[in-house]
């Protein structure tokens, strides 16, 4: 018996040798970057010639002067990519805290709406979602969307299946029946079943909460709402309020406890002032914001997320013939104008600004446009910077995460040939992307 166990215990041990030869963990492998200048934190000064180092996919470290890799603490038998941007402009990855990613607006959507299924929506959102990355946005939130299609988006980013920015997901924006996000309006009744909770149609406060938990059922991240009527709906309903404050409450108070922030989609002054009496996180658009309105986000502490792109496309594409239904039109017209003005006023009221496009309405890629838009409202252009980064990260509830390059945060960074400090429209022409520390591009 004692030799038989002698015999065990070597057989054991001879195995778990050659285990542990076979399967010998790769080196470990660290990214250097050399950044001729360095926006660690927006707001702050930017560095000059700096060195950022980045671990299994986390900042490191940030160093000053161009470090030469084998000089790093424990740097001996790492492998060891040095990333060369002593000419660029780094700062970090962006944020657009309003997409929707699965939905690019063309003359034709509704009826390729009858013709496409799920499957089709992903495969377009998987493309929709290379171009935001390589735009040099890092994170977004997609504030609406049908069926599972952006659920499994995020899922498969998050995994490393495909490319794209890290994501929150709203699923079904909660409108009432007729309201701006019932994707049924303007089709013949017999073409769908008529739509409840899951789609985000609710009326009266206890629908409204049923509505909530089943986008959080859903795998929601966050709650969208439309407070108000909306330009591309096929309704001449208008662009004001929509919803009673019963029912806005119902759906804020839910979400807040059920732990997801609100977002809520808002043109018209009594729909915007009755979502932030209500309490929502961010007001996307506010088109027509008036003096109670920014007294009200400055008392809530609200964020607003401006999406100037959006009001100027429909604005444009409203001249074309043909190009919108007629129900559309007007409202493009009153709306795409507005907008910015809006925008500026907000700014000189002191209220809270998040970076977002509403990219969907416009091409996706084209995210970075919004910047020229802000600072020709009168938005310095490290303010600017500062609500798609700092602010945005903040409103998303990712600051310990994203935003700045700083220590144990994401390695998600970008960088241009020229200093976007002096020339916003440098951020349209990325040339370095990097995210969770994997480079995405680099020109």
């Amino acid at each position: 018996m004692r030799a038989v166990g002698l015999c065990c215990v070597l057989v054991l041990a001879i195995g778990a040798s050659l285990g542990a030869r076979g399967a010998e963990a790769p080196p470990e492998r660290w990214v250097v970057l050399h950044c001729g200048a360095l926006l660690a934190v927006p707001g702050e000064a930017p560095l000059t010639k700096a060195s950022v180092v980045v671990k299994r996919g986390r900042i490191d470290a940030v160093l000053p002067g161009f470090v030469a890799p084998p000089r790093l603490p424990g740097a001996k038998g790492v492998e060891i990519e040095l990333v060369d941007l002593s000419q660029h402009f780094v700062l970090p990855g962006l944020i657009d805290a309003h997409t929707h990613i699965t939905f690019e607006y063309t003359a034709d959507l509704r009826l390729r709406r009858l013709q496409q299924s799920d499957a089709d929506t992903a495969l377009r959102a998987v493309l929709h979602a290379k171009r935001t990355l390589e735009a040099g946005f890092t994170t977004i939130r997609s504030l609406g969307s049908s069926g599972d299609a952006a659920f499994a988006l995020r899922d498969a980013i998050a995994e490393g299946i495909v490319p794209g920015p890290r994501m929150l997901v709203a699923g079904e924006a909660i409108t009432p029946t007729g309201g701006h996000s019932d994707h049924t309006l303007g089709y013949r009744e017999d073409l769908f079943a008529v739509p409840g909770p899951i789609q985000g149609i609710a009326d009266g406060p206890d629908a409204c909460r049923r509505a909530v938990r089943a986008q959080v059922k859903r795998g929601a991240d966050v709650i969208k709402l439309t407070a108000t009527g909306g330009v591309l709906s096929l309704t001449a309903a208008g662009t004001e309020q929509q919803f009673f404050a019963d029912e806005l409450e119902a759906i804020v108070n839910t979400a807040h406890l059920l732990g997801r922030k609100v977002a809520a989609h808002a043109h018209g002054t009594r729909g915007i002032n009755a979502a932030l009496r209500a309490g929502v996180d961010s007001l996307e658009h506010g088109t027509f914001l008036d003096d109670e309105s920014i007294q009200l986000f400055r008392q809530t502490g609200a964020y607003l997320v401006p999406t100037i792109l959006a009001g100027e496309t429909v604005a444009e594409r409203a001249k074309l013939s043909g190009y919108f239904p007629d129900e559309v039109v007007e409202k493009a017209r009153q709306v795409g104008p507005a907008i910015r003005a809006a925008f500026a006023r907000a700014l000189e009221g002191g209220v809270r600004i998040a970076f977002g496009t509403d990219s969907g309405v416009s091409p996706h890629g084209e995210n970075c446009r919004e910047f020229g838009y802000m600072v020709a409202a009168g938005m310095k252009e490290m303010d600017a910077i500062v609500a798609a980064t700092r602010s945005a990260a903040e409103l998303l509830g990712l600051s310990d995460e994203v935003g700045t390059i700083e220590p144990n945060k994401a390695a998600d960074l970008i960088a241009t040939a020229g200093n976007p400090l002096v020339d916003i429209t440098e951020l349209e022409r990325v040339a370095f992307v990097m995210r969770g520390g994997v480079i995405y591009k680099n020109e």
